[in-house]
């Protein structure tokens, strides 16, 4: 179906001079080139492009014992990979038929409940009347996946769901050890955790593997045409491929997203409804629920001595902590500080967040070696508060297992990238939120040094694939839909709102979140498969919006494929694309920009306009009213 362009992780090699000093200019580095092909060209045997690729190569090296061309690229792009000095890369320019040669650029990995968490329930409402996406497949690009774990076994369903048949998920059909590329109905062997991580978190969205291409590596750089994945993500939605792909894991901070581009939808991520819950119970009768993903059967509800300690290697050699809890500030190296409490004899432990984490809990990793609880900023303040209002403090932890139904979910994960987007401002970034903190998900290899692989992983790189599997849902229950109008379904059905009713909080600050937070908002399945009315787009669509972002001919052509000349007639505004939100910098001038409505709702259906405007901003809208008949 396809071939991604991926950046190639390779080791460089350093000559120096005979000072000492590396010379830069003869430094080999892996490039990405990418080529136009010469028109009326045909190559239609694999080994007479790579024969053209190689023209492009010094010809000194091509019979050397250290190969050049690491990798030919077929079909997405025209181009390759190979070993280059600048000098060399420089030299390329004097050919026509080269678009750019560019370094290779290290790209950071985003990286059970959630289905009824989503409103989707077993053998009822849309999981059922999309047959469980089936006949749909995913292919995902990633750092590798563990094909031998029992996820995709078939056999294994702890992570899946059974159909109404009794059958388990799709497996692994398909791997290109090169690019990372899986096809799941879903790499090659590599003992990161990533992909397997993320196809098994697919699998509690969807039920048997629509051409859904969920890229897990950050867009990283602007503008769009320098991004391979960006590139490539618009290949794939020409033919009709959907493309999810994570947002980053640079939060808090704003302006920090990956995966811009106005083709692939950006998912941040937000926190499920759930806690695996250590109670801490203060000796003044005051309950403030952490986490912990260690449970004792056995752990005393008697008040123990409480005391404060900074927790750190070596900090309480001066500290008698003997047969109490220790209270420890800073929600990082939690199991190391474990381990120096027990080394000096503590018997549990309460680590509070960091105030950027704010109420997020994240559990990834956390195999503690002794009873502890992993507390919010807010009530890690309490705590110090009732430690220093009283001359003998004492606590105990209530081990309370898994608690459902936790009302302030979903909440904004404090790691999830935030908006605006950098690449192009008048584009509303992210798209969506959906679930990304402490899912459950595969390991290539166990975790806690037993046969157990499986665990916990917070990041954007799991809330994609949440997201890819409910577009494989809507792909299996609407086959026409494109790319486009299954983005549109997705954003404009989605929930403002936490199961408690209020509006989704930006935890850190304690107030409800902004559009650069969530985007449009926290996915709704349900409600995504009825939308009523859609923004749709064609490929050919967002050839004026990059015209308009000022790139050259060439660029455009980059990106799309094919000969285009833009001109003021041909580029219009970013906030002008048929997109399904806006983004627009306000001054003292009106601003008017048009939207096209597709009705994929009933034939004869009237819709009527609601205004919602922000302080300080007059927004009009015509039609009030919209009326389809037939």
């Amino acid at each position: 179906m396809f071939s991604p362009s991926l950046v190639i992780v390779e080791s460089l090699i350093t000559p120096s001079t005979s000072n000492g000093y590396v010379n830069e200019e003869s430094v080999l580095e892996t490039y990405i080139v990418l080529l136009k092909q010469p028109e009326g060209e045909l190559f239609t045997e694999s080994k007479d492009l790579e024969s053209w690729y190689r023209s492009f190569l010094p010809a000194d090296t091509l019979n050397s014992n250290q190969p050049r061309l690491l990798h030919c690229y077929r079909h997405v792009v025209t181009g390759f990979a190979a070993k280059l000095t600048a000098d060399e890369a420089k030299a390329m320019e004097m050919r026509e038929e080269l678009l750019l040669a560019r370094p290779q650029r290290m790209v950071p990995l985003h990286t059970t409940h959630t289905p009824s968490f989503l409103g989707l329930q077993q053998n009822l409402g849309f999981w059922k009347s999309s047959n469980y996406g089936e006949g749909v497949i995913i292919g995902v690009v990633d750092s590798g996946i563990a094909p031998d774990h029992p996820s995709f076994s078939g056999k294994e369903c702890l992570l899946r769901q059974q159909n109404g048949k009794g059958n388990a998920n799709g497996t692994a059909i398909g791997m290109a050890p090169l690019a990372h590329l899986a096809m799941y109905k879903v790499s090659a062997l590599d003992n990161k955790a990533g992909e397997s991580e993320i196809l098994a978190a697919m699998d509690a969205a969807i039920d048997d593997g629509v051409d859904v291409l969920s890229l897990s590596l950050g867009l990283g750089s602007h503008p769009f045409y320098d991004d391979a994945i960006a590139t490539g993500a618009f290949a794939a939605i020409q033919k009709g491929i959907f493309v999810s792909c994570s947002a980053g894991n640079e939060g808090p901070l704003y302006r920090t997203l990956s995966n811009e581009a106005p083709w692939i939808l950006t998912v941040g991520a937000s926190t499920v409804d759930r806690e695996i819950r250590a109670t801490v119970l203060l000796g003044n009768n005051k309950e403030l629920n952490g986490e912990s993903l260690i449970q004792p059967k056995h752990f005393t509800s008697s008040s123990l001595p409480l005391v404060y300690a900074s927790c750190k290697n070596g900090s309480l050699k001066n500290v008698d902590v003997k047969g109490k809890i220790v209270f420890c500030e800073g929600g990082s190296e939690t199991v190391s500080k474990g381990k120096e409490v027990k080394r000096n004899g503590g018997a549990a432990m309460i680590v509070m967040n960091y105030e950027y984490q704010g109420s997020v809990i994240v559990l990834d990793y956390e195999h503690h070696v002794l009873p502890a609880s992993r507390v919010s900023y807010m009530a890690g303040l309490a705590i110090k508060a009732y430690i220093n209002s009283t001359s003998s403090p004492t606590a105990t932890i209530l081990f309370k297992g898994t608690v459902t139904g936790v009302p302030a979910a979903p909440q904004v994960a404090w790691f999830s990238s935030r908006g605006p987007s950098i690449a192009s401002p008048g584009i509303l970034k992210p798209d969506i939120i959906g679930p990304g903190v402490n899912i459950l998900a595969a390991y290539p290899v166990s975790d806690d040094h037993t046969t157990n692989r499986f665990g916990m992983i917070s990041g954007t790189s799991m809330s994609c694939p949440h997201l890819s599997g409910i577009a494989a849902l809507l792909k299996s229950a609407h086959p026409n839909w494109s790319p486009a109008a299954i983005k549109s379904a997705i954003m404009t059905t989605a929930s403002l709102y936490n199961l408690a009713g209020k509006p989704i909080p930006e935890q850190r600050k304690y107030r409800p979140a902004i559009v650069f937070d969530i985007g449009a908002g926290h996915v709704n399945p349900s409600r995504a498969s009825d939308p009523g009315l859609i923004y749709d787009l064609k490929p050919d669509d967002y050839v004026p919006y990059l015209c308009g972002l000022g790139y050259s001919d060439k660029h455009v052509g980059l990106i799309v494929k094919r000969k285009v000349k833009c001109s003021n007639d041909s580029s219009i505004p970013e906030a002008q694309l048929n997109y399904p939100s806006f983004s627009i910098e306000l001054g003292s001038t009106p601003q008017i920009y048009s939207r096209t409505i597709t009705n994929v709702g009933k034939p004869n259906s009237v819709y009527s306009l609601h205004i919602s405007s922000p302080k300080g901003v007059r927004v009009k809208v015509t039609p009030h009213r919209i009326s389809f008949i037939g």
